[in-house]
């Protein structure tokens, strides 16, 4: 099924409707969609280096907008639509401890996990059952989402299909540092 929605949002990424599809697909990858939005990012970049900053921009923009949902759901429908949500993809117990972990480090967490490839889409919901307030959310998001986003308009615009390449032959390898990093900053985060 992963490989099927791969292939697809690659083939959305190549039509002429493609930052159409980035919106839609960074609101959903915010709030409810399994892949990270990377995956249309990424081919976009590469196909139109010089419109680097405006896919960016555009991708921070819409995937805020899929956090402020993701946070309003967890808010406000948490049992009926953010719990089942977690529980669809496993992440029940994540779900909670995340909000356990927004009541003691708030912000922290969110740039945290902003900047990662793992799914955003938890934080925004916990946020919500947290009650985090909404104005540092929507702050912290800018900062975090814009931060990654441009950061990989940056590197591809730069080094354009050398670092798709790098990617894609060592995603399993990217995906681990990633995971050990935010591990090790939860783990700081909890010791101090």
């Amino acid at each position: 099924m992963l490989t099927l929605l791969y292939t697809r949002i690659t083939e959305l990424a190549a039509s002429p409707r493609a930052v159409w599809w980035l919106i839609v697909v960074a609101v959903a990858e915010s709030s409810v969609f399994p892949l990270p939005v990377d995956l249309m990012l990424v081919p976009m970049l590469l196909a139109n280096r010089e419109r680097a900053w405006f896919l960016a921009f555009v991708c921070t923009t819409a995937s805020v907008v899929g956090g402020l949902i993701g946070w309003l759901l967890g808010a406000f429908l948490m049992k009926h639509i953010g719990m089942p949500i977690a529980h669809f993809y496993h992440a029940d117990q994540r779900i909670l401890n995340l909000e356990a972990m927004f009541r003691r480090y708030g912000v922290w967490i969110i740039l945290a996990k902003g900047l990662t490839p793992l799914p955003y889409k938890f934080v925004t919901l916990a946020a919500g059952a947290a009650h985090f307030p909404l104005l540092p959310f929507i702050a912290a998001s800018i900062v975090t989402r814009g931060a990654r986003f441009f950061l990989e308009a940056a590197l591809l615009r730069a080094f354009g299909e050398p670092i798709r390449d790098f990617i894609e032959k060592r995603l399993a390898l990217v995906l681990f540092g990633a995971l050990i990093l935010i591990a090790g900053g939860i783990a700081l985060i909890e010791f101090l």
